[in-house]
C-alpha cells in the first residue's frame, strides 16, 4: 500500500486561503508529496488534518492513509460538519483523482 501511497499525488489547502465567506480571498494550494505530509504531521504546533476524498471502492482496493479523517461523499460534503472548526487549521485532500 505504500508503493501506491507514493504515486498518489497529495493537494493541501490552507483552510485560511479557503473561499469560505463573502470577501473573497486568494488561494493557498499547493501538491505535497509523501515526504511532505510526513513532515508536516510531525509538526505539532500546527496539527493537519488528512481528509479522504476518495470513493469506497478506491479505498476499499488501496487503503487509506492512517488518522485520515473519510469524507462522507467523494463528490459532496458539508463543509460545517466534515472540517475543522479552526479555519486556520492546515488540512489535506487527499484524492485518486480517476475519471
Amino acid at each position: 500500500m505504500r508503493s501506491t501511497l507514493r504515486t498518489v499525488t497529495l493537494g493541501v489547502v490552507l483552510a485560511s486561503g479557503l473561499v469560505l465567506g463573502a470577501e473573497a480571498k486568494k488561494e493557498n494550494f499547493r501538491l505535497i508529496e509523501v515526504s511532505d505530509l510526513e513532515t508536516m504531521q510531525k509538526n505539532t504546533s500546527a496539527p493537519v488534518t488528512v481528509l479522504d476524498a476518495n470513493d469506497a471502492e478506491f479505498r476499499q482496493k488501496n487503503g487509506v492513509i492512517p488518522g485520515a479523517k473519510l469524507l462522507s461523499s467523494s463528490e459532496q460534503y458539508d463543509i460545517n460538519k466534515e472540517l475543522p472548526a479552526a479555519k486556520d487549521a492546515p488540512l489535506v485532500f487527499y484524492c485518486s483523482n480517476r475519471l
